[in-house]
């Protein structure tokens, strides 16, 4: 189930536009054995985005260890399964465990540069009617799911409500997801480190049983990652740099989804009965647009969170 879970999550929250690796696992020993050869890190390490520019760094927190992107490739592809896959900037492991062992939970980290997210409509966002906003979609996203041969799902609410830090500019929120047939809930715990013409994105993988130890741990996760002089919050320009098409109520709403165009290919890959933590629903968007571009517009026809013209 984990691997399922897994290999879903990184399918699409993930862009997977990268060849297939290499690296390939002939037998358990091959595979156990390149497991075990893995170095990972455990001090301050520099992250970069594809063009090799330095982005933030990251002082591994205590208890971790941090995986680079070109093992965590092999890792997504050819250990846990997926499609061709993106890694993003890495991944962080609970220090006694390994890809193969994953007892608890991992956590992505990469980076979206789709602009500078003002968060000035962090002072209005009421998120008790957010939420009932992403219920509303998730039933209509689960009538779909069953439609097309797939698990139910239900939005259950905040396993941890949105806490927006205005001083530090980070914001950690937690949706706890319901899917038939599955004893255990699954937890979404999404962490935005918002930077000058971006944000960082950490996403926590694992069931709800491992929320009061994300919880516990996610001060200190916090601290560890910080934006590079040059590329912090206060480095924007409004003279020369971009402003992303929304705010923090849209980076909760699901900024991550790129392009109303990915949901339909999404479907076609969907696993029966895999997890879906993303509501994939076109009409999530519409739905808690007020959230997004502000209230007051309900005439708008802009597109979702993260669309843009290519």
């Amino acid at each position: 189930m984990i691997r399922r879970f897994l290999a879903f999550f990184f399918f699409t929250a993930i862009l997977w536009s990268l060849p297939v690796s290499a690296q390939t696992f002939e037998t358990d020993e091959d595979l156990l054995k390149w497991v075990k050869s893995l170095k990972y890190e455990t001090n301050l390490v520099p992250l970069s985005n594809k063009d090799g520019k330095l982005i933030a760094n990251i002082q591994v927190p205590k208890g971790y260890k941090y995986l680079n992107p070109k093992d965590s490739k092999i890792v997504l592809e050819n250990v846990w399964g997926n499609p061709p896959s993106d890694p993003g900037l890495g991944i962080l492991f609970i220090a006694s465990e390994t890809p193969l062992d994953l007892g608890s939970y991992a956590i992505t980290i990469d980076y979206v540069d789709e602009g500078h997210v003002d968060d000035e409509d962090s002072k209005e966002i009421k998120y008790d009617e957010l939420l009932s906003e992403l219920k509303e979609a998730s039933k209509e996203e689960s009538e779909q799911r069953k439609k097309d041969g797939y698990s139910g799902l239900e939005l259950v609410g905040w396993a941890s409500a949105p806490y927006y830090d205005s001083a530090a500019k980070k914001l950690h929120w937690a949706k706890e997801y319901k899917f038939e047939g599955t004893e255990t809930n699954t937890l979404n715990y999404n962490i935005r480190i918002l930077g000058r013409s971006g944000y960082l994105l950490l996403n926590v993988l694992g069931d709800i049983t491992v929320l009061k130890r994300v919880e516990g741990d996610v001060g200190r996760i916090l601290k560890s990652v910080e934006f590079s002089e040059g590329n912090r919050y206060a480095d924007y320009d409004s003279k020369i740099d971009s402003l992303a098409a929304y705010g923090i109520g849209g980076l909760i709403a699901g900024g991550l989804l790129k392009k109303a165009g990915l949901f339909a290919v999404i479907g076609g890959f969907l696993l029966k009965g895999a997890k879906l933590l993303i509501p994939a629903a076109i009409g999530l968007f519409y739905a808690v647009r007020r959230f997004v571009f502000g209230k007051g517009k309900p005439e708008d026809t802009a597109s979702g969170p993260g669309d843009k013209e290519t």
